[in-house]
């Protein structure tokens, strides 16, 4: 009989809620600091990793965007996208898609095109060296405007066939959904798949879920746990068939509050709930495996739960349905074996 922890480790797994940048590692910041002549004032990556503390959203994003200035080239970018997809791999995902942040990035003078070709290589050569597959979601900085976003929007289609979807995450205070209405609608007409963040606890959290659904059209929501708190939102969500991406232990960390249940919530309602890990080299190290491993602990998920878990992410990602199709059977075939012994 496999216990939880040994089932989570075997289990093939779908991440859709991880954002590169949030992969960089403490030792790699120094290995790329040093390549780029960039001097961090910090001894070593221990103290580096002392310097991670927030304690809400803005806080987290100061930190954050502090850290990704030693990304400049194209092999950085690659090296940043190679480490995290051999991480996953080791974790038994098999499918990923991976936020980006290129505004990030191209308004501290690095080229969009530096910035897209180093990750799609490392997302090529990943797949064929490691057997893991990913697809590259494009985010909007919302402090930014609209033009702006829609500036970064004109750039990528050169890139189309590379990126699958497009989002909007970073500081939501004052940046409603429907600033980015027009970006989202132009979006929507290249071909991009919708997806958005809604953090937990924002001001006018509620409203924005609503833009996000009603008015956006999202397929997805990343985070929007908010929406438990009005059930006319639930029903919007139910009306929608939309899937939310979840990040407990990211959530908990920001807030400094327990953040495990929003998950058997979502779960008992019958909601497509996923767990991700969101910025896992910036929260403690817990890449999807010990986000699992936590939400199982604190909720004590059964070993089939942890399968419907999985199963949401498969289901929720943007694939074609054969391919689809191919990875639920894989995770089938695994979970009635496991099961069976249960």
């Amino acid at each position: 009989m496999l216990s939880p922890q040994d089932f989570i480790h075997a289990m093939p797994k779908c991440e859709l809620h991880v954002h590169l940048e949030g992969t960089l590692e403490a030792e790699m910041k120094f290995v790329l600091a040093e390549r780029n002549g960039i001097e961090l004032p910090y001894a070593d990556a221990a103290s580096l990793k002392a310097a991670y503390a927030f304690h809400d959203l803005p806080s987290f994003l100061k930190v954050y965007y502090e850290g990704m200035q030693v990304l400049l080239t194209e092999r950085d970018f690659y090296e940043l996208c190679h480490a995290y997809l051999k991480k996953a791999r080791s974790q038994n995902i098999l499918y990923a898609e991976m936020f980006f942040d290129p505004q990030a990035h191209t308004s501290r003078g690095v080229a969009f095109d530096s910035i897209v070709r180093g990750i799609h290589q490392a997302q090529v050569d990943a797949e064929r060296e490691l057997g893991i597959r990913s697809q590259l979601i494009m985010c909007f900085l919302r402090e930014l405007s609209a033009d702006d976003a829609m500036s970064t929007l004109e750039q990528s289609l050169a890139y189309k066939d590379w990126i699958v979807g497009v989002g909007l995450d970073s500081d939501e205070r004052g940046n409603p959904p429907a600033k980015f209405l027009s970006v989202f609608a132009r979006a929507r007409q290249e071909g991009y798949r919708l997806t958005m963040h809604c953090d937990v606890n924002q001001e006018n959290t509620h409203e924005h879920i609503r833009q996000a659904i009603a008015e956006v059209g999202v397929e997805r929501v990343d985070h929007g746990v908010n929406l438990l708190d009005d059930p006319a939102l639930i029903a919007l969500a139910r009306a929608r068939d939309l899937s939310f991406t979840l990040c407990p232990f990211a959530n908990q960390s920001v807030l400094l509050r327990d953040a495990q249940q929003p998950v058997r919530r979502m779960l008992d309602l019958g909601l497509c709930v996923t767990i991700n890990s969101d910025d896992p080299a910036y929260m403690q190290g817990l890449y999807l495996a010990e986000n699992f491993g936590m939400a199982q602990r604190e909720l004590e998920l059964s070993n089939a739960e942890l399968h419907t878990l999985s199963r949401n992410a498969f289901e929720a990602a943007w694939l074609p349905r054969s391919d689809r199709n191919r990875y639920l059977a894989t995770l089938d075939d695994f979970a009635q074996s496991a099961l069976a012994t249960t």
